[in-house]
């Protein structure tokens, strides 16, 4: 998948997971997925996807996608994944041998997903809710261990 085309299913995952009404903050939103665009680039994306603005239950214009609420088609990608996850994990908490990553509303079950599947040796398992993540770190792990093994999942935790 090219960048373009990934670009792309970063817009639709954004524009189906929050509701933006101006350009300048869907813009905001690529930069921090990792897809910083000019606003010329970003339009003839949006023309190109069909993406339209239509009001919402607030009343307030938003952007849409074309005859659907939702973007259900998240493909499996590597690269769109991790995408979703730099845009959606925002921190991470220790206490004791748990953890707790805050994400953006509706992002904590993709997250705790790929950290379940990258079987990394520290985690025990995770619990997800809307917005945030519970892990459970092997009896032992130092919390410098897991953040490196997070890295390998969630590129925020690298700082």
């Amino acid at each position: 998948m090219g960048k373009k085309d990934t670009r792309l299913e970063v817009i639709k995952m954004i524009i189906s997971s929050q509701e933006l009404s101006k350009q300048d903050e869907l813009m905001a939103e690529l930069e921090k997925a990792g897809y910083p665009t000019a606003q010329a680039t970003l339009s003839r994306d949006l023309k190109l996807l069909g993406v339209v603005k239509a009001q919402n239950q607030a009343g307030h214009y938003v952007y849409m996608l074309p005859n659907t609420r939702a973007y259900r088609s998240v493909s499996d990608n590597h690269i769109t994944v991790m995408a979703m996850n730099r845009m959606g994990a925002l921190g991470v908490r220790f206490s004791g041998n748990l953890a707790v990553i805050k994400t953006l509303p509706g992002h904590a079950a993709h997250v705790a997903y790929d950290i379940d599947h990258a079987d990394l040796p520290c985690i025990v398992g995770t619990v997800a809710g809307d917005d945030t993540v519970l892990l459970v770190l092997e009896e032992g792990t130092d919390r410098a261990q897991a953040l490196n093994d997070l890295s390998k999942v969630l590129p925020m935790t690298k700082d």
